[in-house]
């Protein structure tokens, strides 16, 4: 064979081996893009590198995040040490890595740092060894090494150690792209699962009714929020509502955000009184929250027919509440988060008991008194106040977004959630004044004609869990009577004790009766008919026991006659039943 023969057979053998190399490298792309799996593509480059440079085993080392250990990932031939661990800067694979260069070792077992412990476990011995880097640029992510070429003595030459280092550097390649991948993929989950909690976070937000003197605003800092807010009305008018906290940030405070707000919704309709309610949930909070984690939140009930408000504050922001010539006064928290401790106190979380008269309460969270207004500095609790003062005529949905839009007005990017919750008494007030100025005038014009006004009326089951909801007519009806607290309380209490008379004595314990209660005023005198579908009382045994008899019970006639002027036991209609009759002056 001449010189030129031998030439153009070597450069088809060149071709020959590129073309092949190129297949390979093609090849373990596509299925490193295509398995979805980076585990299983680590195997099959391994597997198909080993085989294409002809070793009897090959292991593909990765370096973990902190850059400190290497870890086998995949093993293919002669030996399986996958999951095997060494220092970033041990043994051959660790120089290879650290110095990012590639090793080819021709006499292993007289190598210092070649670890025979494998070869001792196993019984295979070790002859050659190659070992390229995995890196991209300036990114080390790990080795490839390869044992014992196959055939004749066993030992690598240059011609391999350089086809292993081409063959490292286009799997690294692929090993970044398959990260990034997943890291996309990851992402992409990610946001649909915030996009999802955000929407259920929106869903637990009341709608907002504009028939009610409550409003809200909730801006999330980013996708979920750890702030919350929410309102519902009662069947008597009042309305319970909260605004909360939760420390901390991302799902974790978005999951107990969601809890908290659901349970206080849930008990809140049956349980009316906010200390206890914020003390009940408080429990819950306690049972399960994450370590370290708490909720700040105020919690109350309002009531538009008499301007009453009460309200607990569990850790939270002071309320602001503001008189109807637009004064402030703060309303601080005597009590610590819920999620703290177990509240120990019978009565729960301490209660604030007061009046809007025509004025407006105000609740938010620290993002929107910690908020940039447009010249860099934070609003403060003054300049909400500022703001809700200047604004105080507006509606309020305005109102309130007059204060978030100054926040939002800033520029920045928000530093934390912003929430804000509103009350306005002042047209409460009006319908309450209207309501009196109107019921005067009838009953100056009644008294005259000896007409009778209806203040109250209500119907419910011979229930006590009923008696609740009666309570709060009574004491609505008495207050728009003209009654004062003393009284109201008293005439309240009066009314109680006759129905729980009626479900122990006339139904004898049953559920399924049926109670009327009927307020009317007339001649500046109040009067209370109680009536029942019962069996006829007798009358004549209805008396007060003398009150030297200690005996438990037996009691609640005495107390409804100190209160009241006259009470009256009448028979009910001709289909039977019973009336009490109880009246009391007014003023």
């Amino acid at each position: 064979m001449d010189d030129s023969t031998q030439l153009r057979a070597e450069k088809e053998a060149t071709r020959a081996a590129t073309g092949d190399t190129l297949t390979l490298l093609a090849e373990m792309g596509r299925q490193f893009v295509s398995t979805g799996d980076l585990n299983e593509s680590l195997k099959l480059a391994v597997a198909h590198i080993t085989e294409y440079v002809d070793a009897m085993g090959g292991a593909l080392f990765m370096l973990d995040d902190a850059g400190e250990k290497l870890r086998c990932d995949a093993c293919y031939g002669a030996t399986d040490i996958t999951g095997l661990e060494i220092g970033a800067d041990q043994g051959i694979v660790g120089a290879s890595v650290q110095h990012n260069v590639s090793e080819i070792i021709r006499d292993a077992q007289n190598d210092p740092r070649f670890h025979k412990g494998v070869d001792e476990q196993t019984g295979f011995v070790t002859r050659s060894i190659i070992c390229a880097p995995l890196s991209v640029k300036d990114e080390r992510i790990g080795a490839i090494e390869l044992i014992n070429k196959r055939g004749g003595d066993e030992l690598f030459d240059e011609a391999d150690l350089s086809l292993l280092s081409a063959l490292a550097s286009s799997a690294a390649l692929a090993i970044t792209n398959a990260r990034m991948a997943e890291q996309l993929v990851e992402q992409e989950r990610l946001a649909r699962e915030l996009e999802l909690a955000a929407e259920i976070q929106r869903s637990l937000l009341p709608e907002g009714d504009e028939g009610l003197p409550i409003q809200g605003i909730n801006i999330p800092a980013r996708t979920v929020s750890g702030d919350f807010y929410d309102y519902f009305q009662l069947d008597d008018g009042r309305i319970v509502f909260n605004l909360g906290d939760v420390s901390g940030k991302g799902m974790n405070a978005a999951l107990l955000m969601a809890k908290t707000a659901s349970l206080f919704r849930c008990l809140g309709k049956t349980i009316d009184h906010p200390g206890q309610l914020m003390a009940r949930v408080n429990e819950e909070i306690c049972e399960t929250a994450t370590r370290g984690m708490f909720v700040t939140m105020v919690g109350g009930v309002y009531d538009p027919a008499t301007g009453r408000m009460r309200i607990a504050n569990a850790g939270h922001e002071p309320p602001l509440v503001q008189d109807a010539d637009g004064n402030f006064r703060d309303l601080p928290a005597d009590a610590p988060p819920l999620g703290i401790m177990p509240f120990i106190d019978d009565d729960g979380y301490p209660v604030e008991d007061f009046h809007l008269d025509g004025g407006a309460f105000y609740l938010f969270t620290d993002g929107v008194t910690e908020g940039y207004l447009a010249d860099g500095s934070e609003l403060g609790v003054e300049g909400a106040m500022d703001l809700l003062r200047k604004h105080r005529l507006d509606d309020l949905a305005p109102r309130l977004q007059t204060v978030i839009g100054g926040v939002e007005g800033g520029g920045e990017t928000l530093r934390d959630d912003l929430t804000i919750l509103g009350i306005d008494d002042r047209a409460a007030k009006q319908a309450r004044a209207d309501a009196v100025v109107g019921d005067g005038a009838e009953s100056d014009a009644g008294e005259q004609a000896g007409a009778v006004d209806t203040v109250a009326h209500i119907r419910v089951p011979s229930s006590p869990d009923r008696l609740k909801l009666v309570r709060s007519v009574v004491e609505n009806g008495a207050r728009l009577a003209g009654f004062t607290d003393g009284v109201v309380n008293d005439l309240v209490l009066a009314v109680d004790e006759s129905l729980q008379n009626v479900i122990r004595h006339a139904y004898g314990g049953r559920h399924d009766g049926v109670m009327e209660v009927s307020m009317s005023r007339a001649g500046g005198i109040l009067t209370i008919e109680i009536i029942d579908e019962a069996d006829l009382v007798d009358t004549s045994k209805i008396k007060p026991r003398d009150l030297d008899d200690i005996r438990p019970g037996g009691l609640g006639t005495h107390l409804i006659n100190e209160i009241m002027d006259t009470v009256d036991f009448l028979s009910s209609k001709e289909e039977g039943g019973n009336i009490l009759r109880l009246t009391k002056k007014i003023g």
